[in-house]
């Protein structure tokens, strides 16, 4: 499925179902077969709804007026909840895609009733660990030269260092490989991938402020955190949830930072069990 919003079109999928609605938001260079297996478990019970927004793994490139900074992509997936009109949605955030949830939860997003945020930029940890702050420094590169460099994660060899997925995923290789063949393929989408990592260079701490606002949001929050998480510091989400009204911590073992692909079962249940409470 595709909408058009105000950036350029948004494709997504959507189980349907009279389900609680649980609306799941990817990182920087991924987009949403990142959740294919929770959704996959979760399906029969919910209406989940999973938006690949413009974070460098997206096939349909914005428009050139597009605000691809973090908070302009936030604006954006709350754009895609009201034109789907989509109500009383528990919110997923895993890696920067947690970033954009905590974005929706500091302004008080009135759509969003609950939240779930797994291994996840915070505080001072923008961009990420080696991962993040390596890809933001390819930003600088032209579009073209970007494109070059990125040439190399066509190995596996490559993907899986520290400073590329490996510090990310356990088990997660070949989406890592699928997820990066959009921006290797298309210009447009190089452009695209380059003007988001500009602006997130641009604002380094604008999650500190964010979490200035964060105990205004008073709403159930599940913090999911993989123990071994080598990216997301364990003590974040201690600090998230100490930050939150209504927070709770569960770790998570055997996993790194994307715990839809390393644990993806124990994701759904922990998620389903949310959801029913």
């Amino acid at each position: 499925m595709q909408i058009e919003l105000s950036a350029g079109t948004v494709e997504y999928t959507d189980t349907g179902g009279p389900g609680p609605v649980v609306v799941f938001v990817h990182g920087l260079l991924m987009d949403g077969s990142l959740w294919d297996g929770p959704v996959a478990d979760l399906t029969a019970g919910h209406r989940c709804v999973v938006p690949t927004l413009p974070l460098g793994a997206h096939r349909q490139p914005m428009r050139d007026d597009a605000d691809l900074s973090l908070p302009g992509i936030a604006r954006l997936l709350s754009e895609f909840l009201a034109r789907l009109d989509l109500r009383e949605v528990t919110l997923v955030g895993v890696d920067t895609g947690g970033a954009l949830v905590q974005l929706l939860m500091a302004d008080g997003d009135p759509r969003v009733s609950r939240v779930v945020l797994a291994s996840c930029d915070a505080f001072d940890n923008f961009p990420p660990g080696l991962t993040g702050k390596t890809l933001v420094l390819t930003g600088k590169l032209a579009p073209g030269l970007f494109g070059v460099f990125m040439q190399q994660m066509r190995l596996r060899a490559v993907r899986r260092l520290p400073i590329a997925f490996g510090w990310l995923t356990k088990r997660g290789d070949a989406a890592t490989a699928r997820w990066i063949r959009p921006l290797l393929a298309d210009a447009a989408i190089r452009r695209d991938t380059v003007r988001v990592l500009r602006a997130a260079a641009a604002s380094p701490d604008f999650l500190l402020e964010v979490a200035e606002r964060l105990p205004s949001f008073d709403r159930p929050v599940l913090l999911v955190w993989a123990s071994e998480d080598r990216v997301m510091p364990l003590e974040h989400g201690r600090r998230l949830t100490a930050l939150l009204p209504k927070g709770k911590l569960v770790e998570v073992a055997d996993s790194y930072t994307l715990l839809p692909l390393d644990q993806p079962a124990e994701f759904a249940r922990l998620v389903r069990e949310f959801t029913a409470g």
